[in-house]
């Protein structure tokens, strides 16, 4: 280890902060370290998160494929993976009391269900660390000394640092820390959120669940796969929270308006499809369409999409014209919706842009601009889809710029 340093100033107390400041005090128990939140509430996404259990990483274990579920900061993030994954996570908080489950999803959470446990965790440990937790603190400015930085809060109140960590997340307004030292900024816009679609299609349907959609950007060539959710607003679940991930920028460039493509059964090629609904035409010539859904298909989804595609509530599927086929096979493999504006996944709210990665050492998350300056978390250029992976992201910053900031 080297030179041991006096003190470290850690800006913002949420994931990434929070987390940075307990591996450097565990590391350098001689070192003094000030974590900094401007309001009174610290780890308050980590409250809320995952429906307030707090979805606290992902079981995927090869850094190569964990780092597929970041649609940006892919590559950095490989090797990062190498240096503190979710299995180092787990062992962490195993160490201190803390187990997680894993749900059918990949999806981690404290064995407790509820996030609570892992704010009680961080709050012990930054006790017996003797991190000092400093609320309703919003640092200023930033500025470099010979010595390594100096902090600067609202109260004008100065704080001569070795090294600080900016952790403050994707607000617009806690850039312009970094700004001031040379930084550019990516226009930070939202990543993970649900469509506002109003289409009669979808009256009445809100609640029903599709295991499986394939959903697409139109003329973007960007798409998605997995559970679809109906809501009374449009559409949500994974599907689309990862489609909104992966086309972020695009929609925002769109003003969030544009065409939703949806495949309600992406296992079958569209020949498939069409074979299979022939072949039970004839088996069940005198069933009535609207009644026999197909393709595991939700029943309330399948009548009012028959209904409104064949426009027959009493249509049999022996009077299945060759245009009815080619209708309804078009509406199981590309339905169209309009998308009308996006609303906020449940209470979370997780952004793509920040610092460019270009302007940061990846290897110790230290500034290529200021020395002594080193950041983790939202407030960098990357952001994972849903499932654990932004808190992933969170700890594996926060544990590699902990290492090299006691190391100045």
């Amino acid at each position: 280890m080297g030179k041991s340093i006096d003190r470290i100033g850690i800006i913002g107390g949420g994931a990434a902060g929070f987390f940075t400041a307990l591996v450097t005090a565990k590391l350098s128990p001689e070192t003094e370290v000030i974590l900094f939140e401007k309001t009174r509430q610290p780890l308050a996404k980590v409250k809320i998160s995952g429906g307030g259990r707090c979805n606290v990483t992902h079981n995927c274990f090869d850094p190569s494929a964990l780092s597929r579920f970041y649609p940006r900061g892919e590559d950095v993030l490989k090797k990062a993976f190498y240096t503190f994954q979710p299995r180092d996570m787990i062992e962490w908080l195993q160490e201190r009391g803390v187990s997680l489950k894993v749900e059918s999803d990949g999806r981690m959470f404290p064995s407790t269900n509820t996030s609570q446990t892992i704010i009680d965790c961080f709050m012990k440990e930054a006790k017996a660390l003797g991190v000092t937790i400093r609320l309703e603190s919003e640092v200023c400015s930033i500025e470099k000394t010979d010595e390594g930085v100096t902090l600067t809060l609202k109260d004008d109140t100065k704080v001569p640092c070795s090294a600080a960590l900016l952790a403050t997340g994707g607000m617009q307004r806690s850039y312009a820390l970094a700004e001031a030292l040379g930084h550019s900024i990516i226009p930070a816009v939202p990543s993970l959120f649900t469509f506002n679609i109003q289409d009669p299609r979808l009256d009445g349907l809100s609640g029903v669940a599709v295991p499986l959609a394939k959903v697409t950007l139109e003329g973007s060539g960007i798409e998605a796969e997995g559970p679809l959710l109906i809501t009374h607003w449009g559409m949500s679940g994974p599907a689309v929270l990862r489609l909104s991930a992966w086309g972020a920028r695009y929609l925002a460039d769109k003003g969030y308006k544009t065409n939703l493509l949806v495949n309600w059964v992406p296992s079958l090629p569209e020949h498939k499809l069409r074979e299979e609904i022939i072949s039970f035409k004839s088996a069940n010539a005198s069933k009535q369409i609207l009644l026999t859904p197909l393709f595991g298909i939700p029943k309330n989804l399948w009548r009012k999409f028959t209904e409104h595609c064949l426009m027959a509530e009493h249509k049999l599927w022996a009077h299945l014209s060759k245009q009815d086929l080619h209708t309804l096979v078009q509406v199981l493999c590309k339905s169209v919706f309009p998308i009308d504006g996006k609303s906020t996944y449940k209470e979370e709210f997780v952004t793509c842009g920040g610092i460019p990665w270009k302007e940061i050492d990846p290897k110790t998350m230290q500034s290529r601009l200021c020395k002594g300056l080193f950041f983790a978390g939202e407030v960098v250029d990357t952001d994972g889809i849903t499932g654990g992976f932004n808190f992933q992201n969170a700890w594996t910053t926060g544990w590699i710029a902990a290492h090299a900031m006691i190391e100045l």
